[in-house]
Parts: C-alpha cells; sequence; structure tokens
C-alpha cells in the first residue's frame, strides 16, 4: 500500500501509489480495451485513444489519478507498461520506457486536452476516443448540419438519460489539423450540450465518455450501432430522425425509397418537368392555445403544481434531481431579488433547516406560477412535479381533437414535427405521451424549451433553424397562438400561422397573419 497521509488516503504521487494494484490493474484494463477496439476497426492505423481513471473507494472521483494510451503506438500490440499516468489536473506522472527502433520514442495521447475537459467538465470516469468508419461517414449525411439526431431506436435506451422515445442529440464540431485544436470547440459543444454524453467530429470520429470504463464502452457500443443503423437507413431511402423513419425527402422535395424510384424522377427533372419543391419540410407546434387549450394549463396543470410543491420538495428534498431544481430556483430568486420583481423572498443559505428552505421556496415558486412566469427553473420543478402527477394517474394530456389526426397526416407525408413550448422538456412529453388519443410522441421528433432561448426572441428561432435538419428557415413553418411569438419567428424567417382556439387571447387588429382554428386548415 502507498504511503498514506489523512487518515488513510493515500499519497496519489508516490512511487508506492504508482506502483499499488489499482494503477496496475487500470494499465492493464486500457490495454486490453485497446486491444478490443482495434479488432472493432475504432483505433485502427495508432488512431484513437482511451483514457480510465483509477478507481478507489476512498478518494474521490475528481482527485483520482488518470490512465492513458500513448500516441503512435499500435494499439492491437500495447502493454501496461506503454501507458501514462496522469494527475487529476493533466500533471504527467509516470512516463513509458522508450523502445528500440522501430517503435517512435513515447508520446501521450494527442487527445490528452480534450479528454481532460470531459473529465473536468463531466466527471467522467473513462473517455473513448475512436476512429470508427460509421462515426465518421455519419458526420458526411448532412455536410452543414451541427447535430446527429435519431429516434426510436432501441439502442438509444443505452445512452444515459434516454429511452426509447426520446430524440437523441449529439453536437457535431468541425475538425482542424491538430487534435489538440477541437479543445476549445470540443468544450463549448459539452457546455451547450449538457444532455450529452458525446461529440462527433466531422470527417474523424467521436468522443464518449461515461461515469465508469463499463458505462463509457457501453455507450460507444451503441453510438456505434445509432451511426451505423442511420447510414443503412439513409441507404434505403429511410429517415433516421422521425419516429417511423419514412421515406427521406431530398432536397429536391421529392421521395426515394430505392434505385428505381430515384432513376424516375431523375427522367423528371431530364424532361424538365420537376417535382415542386414543398414549402414545408418541418413543423413546430406550440402548445398552450394552439395543441391544448389554455384552460388545461390554468385551470389543471399549474393549480396541481402549485398544490404539490410542498408535498413535492418535502418528499424529494435529498435527491439530486430535486436538489438541482432548488439550485436553478435560488438563482433565479437571487435575480428576481436584484430587479425587484414583485413576491421574491429571500431563501435561507444551504445550511439553514430544511422547512425554512422549503417554506421560503414555496413562497416563490407560488409567486412565479401566480404570474405565469416563463423562466426555466419553475418550468423545470414543474415538469417534475407533474411527472408525479401522470405517474399517479392523476393527470391526463389533453389535446385538442383535430391535433391526432394531422399529426399523423403530417407524419406520413414525411414532415417532421417538433414542439417548442416554455415547459420543460419533460413535462412537454408527459403531456403529449399521456393523452386520451394514446402516447402522441410517436408522431414527434423532438421537444425544444427556453433553454434553447425565450419564445419571443428571434434568435430562438435561429437556433432552432439550425438544429432541424432544414436547407432555409423558410421551411419551418411555425404555429402559435401568441402574437409576439409568430413576429420573432418570422423575424427569422420561419413561415409563421397563428392558432385562433376557444379561450385564447386577443389579437393586435391588422396583425398581419393567416389564422387557423383547427389543424385541418393546414
Amino acid at each position: 500500500m502507498a504511503t498514506a497521509v489523512n487518515g488513510g488516503v493515500p499519497l496519489l504521487s508516490s512511487q508506492a501509489y504508482l506502483e499499488s494494484t489499482a494503477v496496475k490493474e487500470t494499465r492493464g484494463l486500457v490495454s486490453e480495451l485497446c486491444r478490443q477496439f482495434y479488432t472493432l476497426g475504432w483505433v485502427s492505423g495508432t488512431g484513437g485513444s482511451i483514457t480510465i481513471k483509477v478507481h478507489e473507494d476512498s478518494i474521490v472521483k475528481r482527485q483520482q489519478l488518470i490512465v492513458m494510451s500513448p500516441s503512435g503506438v499500435q494499439k492491437e500490440r500495447m502493454v501496461p507498461e506503454d501507458m501514462y499516468v496522469l494527475s487529476a489536473s493533466g500533471e504527467i506522472l509516470c512516463t513509458p520506457v522508450k523502445k528500440p527502433y522501430p517503435h517512435r520514442p513515447p508520446k501521450c495521447t494527442d487527445c490528452a486536452p480534450l479528454f481532460m475537459k470531459a473529465y473536468e467538465m463531466r466527471d467522467a470516469g473513462a473517455v473513448i476516443h475512436s476512429h470508427g468508419l460509421e462515426s465518421c461517414l455519419v458526420t458526411m449525411l448532412h455536410p452543414f448540419s451541427r447535430e446527429f439526431r435519431i429516434t426510436h431506436m432501441e439502442m438509444i435506451k443505452g445512452i444515459k438519460g434516454h429511452g426509447y422515445h426520446d430524440e437523441l442529440v449529439i453536437p457535431i464540431i468541425e475538425n482542424t489539423a491538430h487534435e489538440g485544436e477541437l479543445t476549445e470547440s470540443l468544450a463549448k459543444a459539452i457546455e451547450d450540450y449538457p444532455k450529452a454524453t458525446a461529440v462527433l467530429v466531422r470527417n474523424h470520429g467521436v468522443y464518449v465518455w461515461g461515469d465508469s470504463w463499463i458505462n463509457a464502452k457501453t455507450q460507444a457500443e451503441c453510438y456505434h450501432y445509432l451511426f451505423e443503423a442511420a447510414l443503412k437507413l439513409h441507404n434505403l431511402g429511410l429517415d433516421w430522425s422521425t419516429p417511423l423513419h419514412g421515406s427521406i425527402h431530398n432536397s429536391k422535395g421529392y421521395e426515394y425509397t430505392n434505385r428505381q424510384q430515384a432513376g424516375s424522377v431523375k427522367a423528371q427533372l431530364q424532361n424538365r418537368n420537376p417535382v415542386p419543391e414543398p414549402s414545408r419540410h418541418c413543423i413546430i407546434l406550440d402548445i398552450e392555445g394552439t395543441t391544448t387549450p389554455i384552460s388545461f394549463v390554468t385551470d389543471v396543470l399549474f393549480p396541481y403544481a402549485r398544490d404539490n410543491v410542498r408535498k413535492h420538495l418535502t418528499a424529494t428534498y435529498d435527491s439530486a434531481e430535486t436538489q438541482d431544481d432548488i439550485k436553478l430556483i435560488r438563482a433565479q430568486v437571487k435575480d428576481d431579488l436584484e430587479k425587484r420583481v414583485p413576491g421574491s423572498v429571500p431563501i435561507p443559505s444551504e445550511d439553514s433547516g430544511k422547512d425554512d428552505i422549503i417554506k421560503c421556496l414555496v413562497a416563490n415558486v407560488e409567486a412565479m406560477i401566480k404570474a405565469d412566469r416563463k423562466v426555466t427553473a419553475l418550468k423545470q420543478l414543474q415538469g417534475h412535479i407533474w411527472r408525479t402527477g401522470f405517474e399517479n394517474k392523476e393527470l391526463q394530456g389533453v389535446v385538442f381533437d383535430d391535433v391526432p389526426e394531422a399529426l399523423g397526416k403530417w407524419q406520413a407525408t414525411g414532415i417532421k414535427v417538433y414542439i417548442y413550448s416554455s415547459g420543460s422538456r419533460e413535462a412537454q412529453r408527459l403531456l403529449f405521451g399521456n393523452t386520451a388519443h394514446g402516447d402522441l410522441r410517436k408522431y414527434l421528433c423532438g421537444f425544444f424549451d427556453t433553454t434553447i432561448g425565450n419564445k419571443r426572441e428571434s434568435r430562438s428561432y435561429s437556433e432552432i433553424y439550425q438544429s432541424v435538419g432544414v436547407d432555409k428557415p423558410s421551411q419551418i413553418l411555425f404555429l402559435t397562438d401568441v402574437y409576439e411569438e409568430a413576429v420573432a419567428a418570422k423575424a427569422a424567417g420561419l413561415e409563421v400561422i397563428i392558432s385562433v382556439r376557444p379561450g385564447n387571447g386577443p389579437l393586435p387588429d391588422n396583425h398581419g397573419f393567416t389564422t387557423v382554428t383547427s389543424f385541418t386548415e393546414v
């Protein structure tokens, strides 16, 4: 055992600890996985890399040592002695012995600064960098897209925080001539996509991280499966990003499912009789007053959250999820107090009594609900409270009767449908997943909430345009009942229709937008 300090915690930089069983086993594990990944085609030609933290129960993860594979070494021939050992801050503590010609002098992986970002920003236990061909090719399907999206595939369940019905979104960053130059863009992607456990590098490969080496390996296998599935579906002319994986509409606006159909369309184009390009490739739907009566939100959902917030906070106070909710509420209240927002009251410090903290949290949440605040902190907490209501069958989602038929029609014609609401994405999924018409999530490609931006700001719609895989913002139709949202979306270049439903607020005179009273008119 290594030299110990502080009641048995090993001195990590000591030679004794560097030669300990835990470090040796981790070195051996990295070399074993490199050989396995070589057979999968993930680390051929000395490309790709892997790093794992040295697990010790007595050492917090952020202080654990790091083992990394070297650069420029045949991965299938690696041995434990080839590995580098680094401190938690990235300082090299142990370097491999130089080998005779034709081996190169030892060098730590060029991925090291990128690996460190995953450790620092995600508290990862292991990171895998793969050059698997499918992870490279999948970034070329849409050369200008900044994201890879896929939904309704069983293996999505293997990705942390995702289920079968969810849309898996992986950011794509642009490649550079040297690996280390990717560090800044990788860090930005990690920051911008807090739910992601992978980042694709265009024409290059993928970085995948997990809480442990097992979790990272499992997710990497699932990601590669999903990349390969997308490529094969693309070859069949099928859309991997929609729930039913129907035929792809290509950039000229026609469908193709096999070579014969593609040839037929080519002949039409040569005869100067092209199929007209559809004006809408994507529809974005608001919820309140558009798909769902305002009364359901104001008379059912809001009162349920208000009446159950104290019970929810008390029952789940010590959970990581609720502590995260409280952290967001604290930040929002701090900002509200500085701006003197009516109804906001100071929240006691974290070391105060639980009952006192909950009392002030409830007061702030009730004030936010009463004022119909569209802030992420409130919407996230409400979503978690509503989840309990849906699980206990105390709540059931409500949509207008024309909505399910329209969703099915749009999907059948290849139009992607998304939701954009001030309610959290979890709340959106709960509403559409538990309706009297059944689970409507099968018709939806994804969900956006205010984490992408305020609904009355045009840049929010520009961000959505960049995310849904269309060539022009005018190919997106946005349906809302709120005039200010319509103005913002139009400013971003989207087509806009205003929904006029029972109970909706009045519109300005001469507002200039097309209106509908039912989705059957769209």
